[in-house]
Order: structure tokens, then sequence, then C-alpha cells
């Protein structure tokens, strides 16, 4: 949109539409005391809530002149902007935001500000309520249209968070390594009819193509650049208690879905203890049953919520358990008693693409030759496997109807009561 700055003058000399937004600027010292930042935070959600579109700041938007920016105050005027969508917006609103230089006709060179906002992938809150925008202005939405929009962005998850594009990601930001991985010999020889195929990449009403959330899940280096809470926190503490005091590590874990996986995995391998038996033979007796441990974590990346955008997967390690937390509540009509007998899957994209992962590690207990089964074995594994060692159940518990818990315990120390 408006992809030339030729495009966007001769527009703004058309004036206000439903994409586009002009603002001049007022001043008091250092701040800026004009617009309000309510109501500001207002008009960018009814933007994103909408369709993507342009905000121009320095421009008067009843006259069409442009009033520019004064150079020293450029930066706090983006700094303005970064904090109304940040601090004043319910979930954070990412913009692009950009300095254009442009010569008014008095031959004066004037800097005004671009504000770039994608249709976003969520239903943004701002403090008047939920708006989205007719025309050049914005509108409260009614309760039937903001039950309408609920469900296009997924969050009643009528329609699959994981095939929804995200219009801020490039499309160049898929990496061929990675997505060569799903390549069949029945697979399209065009690099993008494959990726639109496999639903990596993503037509959107207006034609344009962007990546999808699985596509960068999979196939990007960092999708965490783009989908924020993609990424596991790992930390491990000395005693039994949550205390930064007492922490012995701590990484977050980056990168594509089944990297985050095998390092995760690394991490309670390095971080928990190996007892040795002498039966009469050496023998170790590690902590955790690692074949659980590896389901645990498989299952809470592939079956977390994504469009929970504040949260992320938790790994944490004690002396004595293991916790793992995985946005979101469980999916359909599933409960935690029926977890170990029923199968459903909220992100089936991100599923079938984890199927057809190799496994990263070599010597692993099964037989296992993907990252993901798709025959619902992995509750029960970690529930047997789990238990056979440390003689105690794992924990599933579902906190305030939007986390899943899984409580792994630890195996006693030899000669341990």
């Amino acid at each position: 949109m408006f992809e030339t700055t030729d495009e966007l003058l001769r527009q703004i000399r058309l004036g206000e539409d439903s994409a586009l937004e002009l603002k001049s600027l007022d001043y008091k010292g250092p701040r800026i005391s004009g617009p309000h930042r309510d109501s500001m935070a207002d008009e960018l959600a009814a933007m994103a809530n909408t369709a993507s579109g342009v905000f121009v700041l320095g421009v008067d938007d009843k006259s069409g002149s442009m009033v520019g920016i004064p150079e020293e105050k450029l930066d706090a005027v983006e700094t303005w902007i970064r904090d109304v969508c940040n601090d004043l917006i319910t979930p954070a609103l990412v913009c692009r935001i950009r300095k254009v230089p442009v010569t008014t006709d008095d031959s004066i060179e004037r800097i005004i500000l671009r504000v770039d906002v994608p249709r976003s992938l969520y239903v943004h809150k701002s403090p008047g309520g939920y708006f989205h925008r007719i025309g050049s202005s914005k509108r409260e939405m009614a309760p039937d249209v903001l039950a309408r929009l609920f469900q296009q962005r997924s969050q009643t998850r009528i329609i699959r968070f994981d095939e929804q594009a995200v219009p801020i990601a490039p499309q160049d930001c898929l990496e061929k390594r990675l997505w060569e991985r799903f390549k069949t010999p029945l697979s399209p020889s065009d690099d993008e009819e494959f990726l639109l195929k496999l639903r990596l990449l993503i037509q959107d009403e207006d034609g344009k193509i962007h990546p999808s959330v699985s596509g960068l899940l999979m196939a990007s280096e960092q999708p965490d650049e783009f989908i924020t809470n993609a990424f596991i926190q790992a930390v491990a503490y000395r005693g039994t208690e949550r205390n930064a005091a007492y922490q012995l590590d701590a990484k977050d874990i980056v990168g594509p879905l089944d990297v985050q996986i095998a390092e995760a995995y690394r991490f309670v391998e390095k971080n928990m203890k190996v007892y040795a038996l002498k039966e009469p033979a050496r023998r170790d007796l590690p902590q955790y049953a690692m074949q659980a441990v590896f389901e645990a974590l498989v299952n809470a990346v592939a079956h977390r919520d994504y469009s929970i955008q504040s949260s992320k997967v938790r790994l944490h390690m004690f002396s004595d358990r293991l916790e793992l937390f995985s946005p979101g509540t469980i999916p359909n009509t599933m409960t935690i008693e029926s977890l170990p007998l029923r199968q459903a899957a909220r992100n089936e994209l991100l599923t079938s693409l984890l199927a057809r992962c190799s496994m990263p590690f070599e010597n692993f207990p099964g037989n296992r030759k993907c990252l993901m089964d798709k025959r619902g074995e992995g509750v029960p594994i970690i529930l047997s496997e789990s238990e056979k060692l440390s003689g105690r159940l794992p924990k599933y518990r579902l906190i305030d109807d939007s986390e899943l818990m899984l409580t792994l315990f630890a195996a006693r120390p030899p000669g341990a009561c």
C-alpha cells in the first residue's frame, strides 16, 4: 500500500479514507500535547481491527497541507507512537514507523512520519473500547460485529490460527533450507506454488501473499521477531522454590519449533542430576525419563494457543520436579481426565509439519523417526515413563482456563526415603 512516496503524496492530496489517516501534532515543550494519547490509540486500534492502512503524522487533516515535524522532535514523536501502541492497546500493536522527507509546493523540505498499520491477527482493545474503521472515521463495534471479528481473527478457534497470514512479515523471511525439507517428489516445482499449497504462505483478501503463522514457526530463523510469544523460557533453580536468588541456569530458546524442542530437551539433560547405582554393575538413574520430557516438549509447542500474544511456553526445573506451562486451554471438548484417551489438535497444520520433521537425536528411546507422533501416544508415554522412573504419576492442571501446566516429578536419589 502506497509503496512509493509519490503514491502516498497523491493519496494525501485526495484526503483521508478507510486506509489513510492524517494527523497534525501539537507540542508543549518536549512533549506531544495533541492529539490525546487515548484518542490516538483508538484510531490506531480501529485501523488494525479493519484492514491495513497508513497514518501520516505531520499533515493537516483538513487542508492536506504538509505541516511537517521539527527534526529535533522526530525521536520524541516516534517514541510517543510506540508507547501508545505498546501501553494503551491490548494486545500491543506492532507497526512500522518511517521518517519520510517531502518537498512542499513552496520548495521547502519537511519531514513527516509514516506509520504502517497492518491488518492484525488479533482483535485490539483501546482506551475507548473496541473500534473499527468505516470510511475515514472510527466507530465503536456493535456486539454482533465484534463477535464476527473475533471469529474471523481465530480467537474463538472457528478458523485455525496457525493458518492465518502474518501481514507484518515479509515473504522472504522464510528460509529455503527450512521449508525444502517438507518437499516430496510430488510437490510442485515452483517454489511459491509449493509454499502456497503447503500453506506456509497465505494469500490475503487483498491478493497479497504473506507467511502464515505455521510458516514462520517452522521455516523462519527468528519466528519470535513477528510472533513475539513464539519461544520457550527455560529456567533451572537450585531448590524447590521459584526464586531468582536460587537460579542455576536460564535461557530463552528461540528459532524454528523443531530447534526449540531439541534445545529445550538439551537444557533438561544439562541441568538434571544423574545418580549412579551399583547393582552389581553400575547403572545411571536420571532424575527424569527423557522420553517423557521429549513428548511433553513436543506437545507444549505443538498444541499451545499462539493467539495468546503475551504468553510463552515456560520450562521450569526444580530439585524435586519439572514444570511445563503451555498457553491456552484444552482444545475442543477434552478434559484433564480424557487427555490420555483422546486426541484433538488445535494447530492441525503445525502438527502435520512437525510430523514430517526427522528426529534431532541419535539413540533416542523407542523407535521414533519423526518429531511428532500422530497416533496420540504422547500423553500415555509421558504418564507411564515418568511414573515408572519416579514412582509418582505426573499431574496436569488447568490454570484460569488459559494455561495447561504439567508437573513431572523427579526420581528420588538412591537411598532416599
